[in-house]
């Protein structure tokens, strides 16, 4: 039987915010469309940011007509859209729900699409409370898209100073998550960052899993990340551990590597390239 209609590969828009802190490649979505496409990637997962007020990095592609016609004209599809918000209250606050409010409003017209909601890394001091806030803001968004057919999926990340990094993060946070109203993002490069086991960690959690981000794992502070297929991580065995469970949805890369900051097109051709020749022959179980 063949797995290659379930599973999609994507890029994440990422690869090209690190590069002058956005700036490089605001309102420049049309570029990064076109250079996933070239990568032979399937679809592509621009942000929503919180912190970046009235245009959210999308700049003219916050007008979903447009947004559709700039994907189809190279034939890819938009995976996800990424929505990075404080939520370090008990609920969220205007900035953060405007945000969520116009990620949520651009999805509708996107069926299918994911809402990725990841936390803004700002310290761990009161950890605790300020996981369970995490927790709630994640479900009190993840509600509101549900409602209106959107499936969310919860993104942690692995800063020293992100409260979802350890395994002891882990158990609380996606303990406390709304099964009926969201899943869980696997990073596998996060998983490993944060000194934990990634298929153990993705089995524990397997009910959850409803959207993965791949990146490269180097174990080297300060630059922990590799470019992928170059890095401690055997994406080969995760992403049979994907096809072994019917996965549905989208493997979207997350290149952070430190060539991916002056290169970031480069880096993507050539993720692109190593998926298809290392990852996507495996989806023909």
């Amino acid at each position: 039987m063949s797995h290659s209609a379930k599973i999609q590969f994507g890029a994440e828009v990422y690869t090209w915010f690190m590069q002058a802190g956005g700036n490089a490649y605001h309102d420049k979505l049309d570029h990064m469309i076109a250079i996933a496409a070239k990568a032979g990637f399937d679809g592509i997962e621009p942000m929503v940011l919180a912190h970046k007020p009235g245009d959210y990095w999308l700049g003219k592609y916050k007008e979903p007509e447009r947004l559709k016609d700039t994907l189809a004209a190279v034939g890819i599809r938009l995976a996800a859209l990424s929505l990075t918000c404080d939520w370090r209250e008990s609920q969220e606050n205007d900035g953060d729900r405007a945000a969520a409010d116009a990620a949520i409003a651009i999805l509708k017209h996107f069926p299918g699409a994911r809402l990725g909601t990841v936390q803004m890394p700002s310290g761990r001091a009161n950890l605790q409370e300020r996981r369970l806030n995490l927790a709630r803001n994640v479900n009190a968004v993840s509600k509101r898209a549900a409602d209106v057919g959107i499936v969310c999926s919860f993104h942690p990340n692995s800063p020293p100073h992100s409260v979802v990094r350890t395994q002891e993060d882990y158990d609380v946070i996606l303990n406390s998550l709304d099964p009926n109203v969201t899943g869980w993002t696997p990073d596998v490069g996060h998983i490993a960052r944060g000194g934990m086991n990634v298929i153990a960690t993705m089995s524990k959690w397997a009910h959850l899993v409803n959207h993965v981000h791949y990146k490269d794992f180097s174990g080297n502070e300060p630059e922990p990340w590799a470019q992928m297929g170059s890095g401690k991580l055997d994406f080969h065995q995760i992403t049979e551990w994907l096809v072994q469970r019917n996965f549905t949805g989208w493997i979207v890369c997350e290149d952070e590597c430190h060539a991916a900051v002056d290169d970031p097109d480069g880096v993507t051709l050539q993720n692109g390239t190593w998926c298809r020749e290392q990852l996507k022959p495996l989806l023909l179980g």
